[in-house]
Order: structure tokens, then sequence, then C-alpha cells
């Protein structure tokens, strides 16, 4: 590559924020001082020298000149386009600009080199590329702004130098980007260096057209969807005129109330997607009404509304304590629960992880000891909205989340159409009756409630019908039931069990002065004045009358004793108040059903002969006295063996096994006549037979009877037993501690043998209770027999009883 220099003194001619490059021709306005001053000294100089006026075109950016200019020669002055004078200024070549000098006019004069640097020919093949490469860039950008005739003209150039400054022309470089090139002397660095500007603003134009082209497409589409939506709107105007409807009676903008809702953003864009199908679909199309069902469901949810709890923890309490006597165990837990919200709302502790602080609670207990209206008065402390959900014979899982849409007549789940009806997205649910829940060939409800009650899963809980994330972590789920083994173990583990083991004689007594009593008073039409039941009465009605556990029936006594003197009173046979004592029942509804086992006489008794023993139990109505019968065959009948009746199940059977067992074993130990047992069948039976029976806690109540059968002592009246026997004697623990205490009491029992590895059960039963119960703890069943039995009549057993 050659390069050639020559000396030269021109006049400058500044360029403010613009930069001329060798082979650009350009106009310049003689109104600007500079200009004319440099173009009037250049013609000064021309006059004594032959050629055109040269001058030397330098950029100046913010005052400040390029070290290279260009040296440009004067081809015309006269007038530009507007009439102002001008200058025609041709640039030539590159020069390097030295010291200042002086000359004619009133220029800005100044040294310079030119400078030439030549590419050899034939063009080496990396550049020939390079030029082949600019010129198609450059063809692509013209034929984008329309200018055909210049793709001719760029195309004819051939030299290296004047191709690369050609893009001097490009309006698109900024002052910075000429510069650079008029200062790169090198022709094939200049030519890389425009190709790569050239290239780069390609690229930026692609995009903004990319963008462009986009923006325009959407504003196109919402352009037309406009249109046709209006021109659907005249259509359905035009329809409803023809049809003579009232377009105040179109309640179907589904658009404009779903914009309007409250509404999570998920929600909303999946409900504005069923609008843009709803809006699609005819009229007459079945899709539109499933899709206009579904968004009223939607639009009908509470997704963001919930009521403000009520903080007054004593306030809740006393509200507890106002409407339940009794139920320590659950009010305390509500309580509790109140108190940790209160910490937590008080420390901005509202929301973890995208879950709140819900409560999932199985309230579990006998019939009517008051588990539904618990959940009412947990409502009312709280100040939540309250909703019960039936679960009672409840097999199809559809029930709990709902129908897919694509069947005819789909809904949601009940879960759902509780928050519905509950208005708020934190109300009070009481799933009743959980224990109730069939499965069958249409899907087991009990596995779809597993999500439902994880307080670690139901902050997202999905609906079939909704389709969208339902938040329940604020919701309090109460989930009532009656027998504790029939909720699987897998939704039992995903709920806090509280134990409503029935009501003491004077807890009932309470209940009825204080809750029955009045409701029945108001529903037979009675003043509070006109009749009066002494505590008395309600004494005797709770404990002979109606021997439960909860206080249904104690009510239903209740209601017909009023009934019975409203009817007296309007018959004319009864005056006006009255008080009812306990010596009045027998005469108003009869004599009592449950006489105690100790008020009755001697010779009446069940355990008036040996072999019968009074043993404890637990139902699904509560605890239970329960009675166990044994005799011996005649051995001529020859029927030996042992012989169970009473509808026994199979771990009750071993239990009689294992107390045979034990007694022929040990019979030598306890003075039993166990060689009777060998030829001579034993029969055990359980009466009630037509109840189902079944469980182990009756092992050591089996055994007492049989060893009072063999022994010929009786077992004492006021004695009952509970607790496990094993082969070795010793007796196991049991459950249900709490509920055969109560029974024994309702029963009464006054003294109670339990196993001793459940004394820390004794904590749980009431006080009074206790006072009035002797309750042994024992570890063996010698401890049990010489507890149990009574003494010898005379130092001799008595005859044996046989079975017919």
């Amino acid at each position: 590559m050659a390069s050639t220099s020559t000396p030269l003194t021109l006049p400058v001619l500044p360029l403010d924020d613009e930069v001329v490059l060798p082979g650009m021709v350009v106009p310049l306005d003689l109104n600007d001082a500079d200009v004319r001053a440099a173009v009037e000294a250049a013609q000064a100089a021309a006059r004594s020298e032959p050629g055109k006026p040269k001058v030397l075109l330098v950029p100046r950016i913010d005052g400040t000149y390029a070290s290279t200019g260009v040296l440009g020669t004067v081809e015309q002055v006269g007038r530009l386009a507007d009439g102002d004078p001008g200058a025609l200024i041709r640039g030539r070549s590159r020069v390097k600009i030295g010291a200042g000098t002086t000359g004619p006019g009133a220029a800005l004069w100044v040294e310079g080199t030119t400078v030439e640097q030549t590419v050899p020919e034939p063009l080496p093949g990396h550049v020939a590329e390079l030029v082949k490469e600019y010129k198609a860039l450059a063809t692509a950008w013209l034929r984008k702004r329309g200018a055909w005739q210049v793709v001719d003209r760029v195309q004819a150039i051939d030299d290296v130098s004047a191709l690369a400054d050609n893009s001097g022309y490009s309006p698109f470089l900024t002052t910075e980007q000429k510069v650079e090139l008029l200062e790169t002397a090198d022709p094939i660095a200049r030519l890389k260096l425009a190709t790569q500007q050239l290239r780069d603003h390609l690229a930026e134009q692609d995009v903004a057209e990319t963008i462009a082209k986009d923006v325009q497409e959407g504003v196109d589409k919402q352009q037309r969807e406009f249109l046709l939506r209006r021109q659907l709107e005249a259509v359905r105007k035009e329809l409803r005129e023809i049809n003579g409807e009232q377009d105040g009676e179109e309640s179907d903008d589904y658009r404009a109330r779903v914009e309007a809702a409250d509404l999570p953003e998920k929600v909303r864009e999946a409900a504005l997607k069923e609008v843009d199908k709803l809006e699609r679909s005819s009229d007459q199309s079945p899709e539109g009404s499933w899709i206009r069902t579904w968004l009223d469901t939607v639009l009908e949810l509470p997704w963001n509304e919930r009521t403000e709890d009520e903080y007054d923890i004593q306030g809740a309490k006393a509200v507890l304590d106002a409407e339940h006597a009794g139920l320590e165990d659950v009010k305390a837990r509500i309580t509790e629960y109140l108190a940790v919200r209160k910490r937590r709302s008080d420390r901005g502790l509202g929301v973890i992880g995208g879950r709140r602080g819900g409560a999932v609670l199985a309230l579990v207990g006998p019939p009517g000891v008051g588990k539904t209206s618990l959940g009412e008065s947990v409502a009312h402390a709280m100040g939540r909205k309250f909703v019960r959900v039936a679960l009672g014979g409840v097999r199809d899982e559809a029930e709990i989340r709902g129908h897919r849409r694509t069947y005819v007549g789909a809904l949601p789940g009940r879960i759902v159409r509780a928050v519905k009806e509950a208005g708020s997205m934190n109300p009070v649910v009481l799933l009743d009756e959980i224990d109730k829940v069939g499965s069958d060939f249409r899907g087991d409800p009990a596995a779809a409630l597993l999500e439902v009650l994880d307080p670690a899963q139901n902050h997202t809980f999905r609906d079939h019908y909704l389709e969208v994330e339902l938040d329940l972590s604020d919701v309090v789920f109460l989930a009532t039931a009656n027998v504790l083994e029939a909720i699987p173990e897998a939704l039992l583990d995903r709920m806090e069990l509280v134990r409503l083991d029935g009501y003491t004689e004077d807890e009932k007594v309470v209940i009825a002065r204080d809750h029955l009593l009045p409701r029945q008073l108001e529903r037979a039409g009675i003043d509070k004045d006109e009749v009066t039941l002494e505590e008395s009465a309600l004494r005797k009605l709770a404990g002979e009358y109606t021997r439960e556990a909860g206080v249904r029936t104690l009510e239903r006594s209740i209601a017909r004793l009023l009934r019975k003197v409203a009817a007296q009173h309007e018959l004319g046979e009864r005056e006006l108040p009255f008080t009812i004592g306990a010596d009045d029942l027998r005469a108003l509804i009869g004599r009592p059903h449950h006489v105690p086992e100790s008020a009755q006489d001697p010779a009446e008794r069940r355990t008036a002969v040996p072999g019968v023993a009074t043993g404890l139990a637990v139902t699904g109505a509560g605890g239970d006295v329960l009675y166990v019968e044994a005799s011996l065959a005649d051995p001529e009948t020859g029927a030996a063996g042992l012989t169970l009746t009473g509808q026994l199940g199979d771990v009750m059977k071993e239990s009689a096994q294992i107390a045979l067992s034990f007694l022929r074993s040990h019979g030598a130990e306890l003075e039993l006549p166990v060689a009777d047992l060998k030829d001579r069948g034993v029969h055990i039976h359980f009466p009630a037979g037509a109840v189902p029976k079944d469980g182990p806690s009756a092992g050591v109540t089996m055994t007492t009877a049989l060893a009072s059968l063999l022994s010929g002592r009786l077992v004492r009246t006021d004695v009952a037993m509970t607790g496990e026997v094993s082969l070795t004697g010793r007796v196991l623990p049991i459950g249900g501690v709490k509920q055969k205490l109560l029974a024994a009491h309702r029963a009464g029992v006054s003294t109670v043998i339990i196993p001793k590895r459940n004394e820390a059960d004794l904590d749980d039963v009431p006080a009074e209770v206790l006072d009035k119960l002797d309750v042994h703890a024992v570890t063996d069943v010698r401890q049990v027999l010489e507890l149990a039995l009574s003494p010898a009549v005379n130092g001799a057993a008595p005859e044996v009883p046989v079975a017919a």
C-alpha cells in the first residue's frame, strides 16, 4: 500500500457539528461569517494561483477543531434554493492539520499535509470481499429508502477509498462516527469501519421494523375487534327489537362485569378467556349457557371479601361459656387459636408463605353433646360467617371437588358452594358427620377432602368446576364425627382431634336449665313464669329417664313435659303457674326407664348370681355399661369347649379364649375348681345380642365372670371394670377411659377398676365424677378378683349354676 503527502497552506472553513468526507459535494451558506471569510480568502489566494479556490473543511465539535480536515475546492458561488448566497464545495482529499499561519482576508490560515494512501491493483481477496459486502449492504439500505437512482452510482465505484468515503452521505451516522471515518487514513480500515456501521444500522432497523410491525398488528387487531364488537352489538340490538325485548333487559355484558369485579389476576384472565368464547358462540349454542353459568359462579364468589376477626379474647371466651356448658377442651382450643391469631396480626404476620392461619379441628363424640351447635358458637365468638356442610351419606367425589364442566348440569363442589354462601373467604365451615362419608364406584369423597383439610395445601385448592385456584387457608374447618375409627387415617392426620366425651349429670342439669328449658318453653308457647321445673326434676330426668352421653333425649323429655302441661291447661285440668317437681314426673310422663342397678331389689339385680360381671364399653353413642354372663354346661350333655354369643367380633372372641386359658393355667393358684373346665362346656354371653360388640377391653370382665362362676362368689353390684387381659394375667391399657367412667357414673356404679397404665387418662375426667367414684388402678387380674368378688358365704362357695 503506497502513501503520498503534499504540504499546503489553506484558509480554514469550520463546520459546526458537521463532517464532509472526500468525494462529497455540499452547499454552504455564505451568511455564516466563518464560511464567507474562508471562501473570500480562498478566492483572493486563487487570483495569484491557477485552479479553483481551495479551503480546508475542518469539523468543529463543541468549539474544538478536529485534527484532520478535508481539502475542498469552491466549485461555484451563487444563490441557494432559498435565495440566500451560498457556495458549492467539493471535498478532494484528507489533510493533516499543522500549525497556524497568516494569509489574506479575515480567515484563519493553517499549514497542512495531504494524507493519501492507495490500494494496490488488483485488489486482494479479502478486500474484494469487503467491497462486495459493503455494496450489498448499501444497496439493501438504499432500496429500503427507495433511492434506486443512487444504487447504480454506488455499484459503479471501484476505488476502495472513495467507496468508504461515500458513507459520509449516510444520514444515520452521528457526527462522532463521521469524524472517526475522517481520521482513519487507511482505506481498507476505513471501509471495514463503514461496513460495520452500516451493518449495525441495518440490524437496528430490522428490530425497529419488527417492533413497529407487531405494534401495528396489535393496533389493527384492536381496531378490527372493536369494529366487530360494535357490529355484534348492533346485530344483537336489531334482534332484540325484532323479539320485542327492551335494551334494559340485556344483562349479558359479562366483559364489563368481569372488568369491574375485584378478581385475582389469574381468575380475571381465565374469566376473560371464557368471555371471548361466549362472544364467539351463538345464542343457540349449549356451550353459551355453560359459560354463563360458570361466569355467574365466578363473579358471585367473594374472592377478596373477608370479615374482620374479633380479637377480644375475653369476650370470645365469655360467648363460648355462655352458649355451652362444659366442653372445656374445645373451648380452650378455640381460645388458643384466637390468641395466636391476634398475636400474629399484631406483628404483621397475617400471611406467611402465601398461607393464612386457618384451623382444622375434628370434634369427635357421641350424639347430642353439642358438636354442631358448637360450630355456630365458634363463628359467633370469632365474628365470622357460619356455614354447615352435611356430609352424611355423601358417596360421590364430585360433591367435594365439583363436576367437570363437560357434564350437563355440572356444579362446583360443596366447599366452593359453602364459601359462596358465606359471602367471605374466611368463614367457619362445619363439615358435619364426616365419619358417615361413604365410597363406591363414583370415588371416595374422604380422599377428596385430603387437600381441603390440609393446611399446607388448601391455599391452592382447585375445584374441578372452577379450574382456578381458591385460597382456603383462612377458613376455619370444624369436622364432626361420632366414631373416630370410621375416619380414614390419612384424613384424621390432617386434623387436630378434640374429643367431646359426654356430659356429667351436673352439666346436664345446667344445660337443661339455661338452654333447653327456655327454648322448649318458647316452642310450647308457655311463658317462663307459667311453668317452673325444679332442679330435682331435671336431675331425675337426666339420671333415670334419659341415660345418654348427650342431651337430645333430655330435651325431648322436657318438651314432652311441657306439652303435657300445656294440654292439661287447655283442657281445664290444671291451673297455671305450675311447678314441676321430681315427684310429678311419673304422673306426667310415666315411670323412669333407667333405674340404677344399685337401686333395685338385691334379688333382682343381674349380679345376684355367680358368673355375672359388670363391664364398661364405648359405643357410637358414648360410654355404656356392659354385662357379661358365664355358665357351665352339664357334664352329661358332653358339650365341652367354649361357646360365645352376643354378636361378638374376632378380638372379643380371642379375649374370651385368653381369659379361659389364664384360669385353666392359674386355677390352683387362685383356688378355683378348674377341673370342672375339662369336661364341661363353658358358655359366655353378652346381653343385647342384637348389638355388635368388639374390642379387647372386656377381657378383665370375662375373667372376673368366669372366676365368679367357678368360685361361686358373687361379683359386687357396685363394681364395674375395664381392661385387656394377657395370658400371664397382666391388665393392659385400653381406650375411652373418660367415656367409660361417665357411663359408670350415670349407671350409679361407685367403684371402677381400670388398668394402671390408664391412670394418666383420669386427668380428663371431670372432678365431680371422680369425687363420686372409687377408682382402682390395677396391674394384675388377681387384684381385680380381690376387689370385685364378694367373700364366700359362711366360708363355703355356693353351688355353681349349670346351663340348661
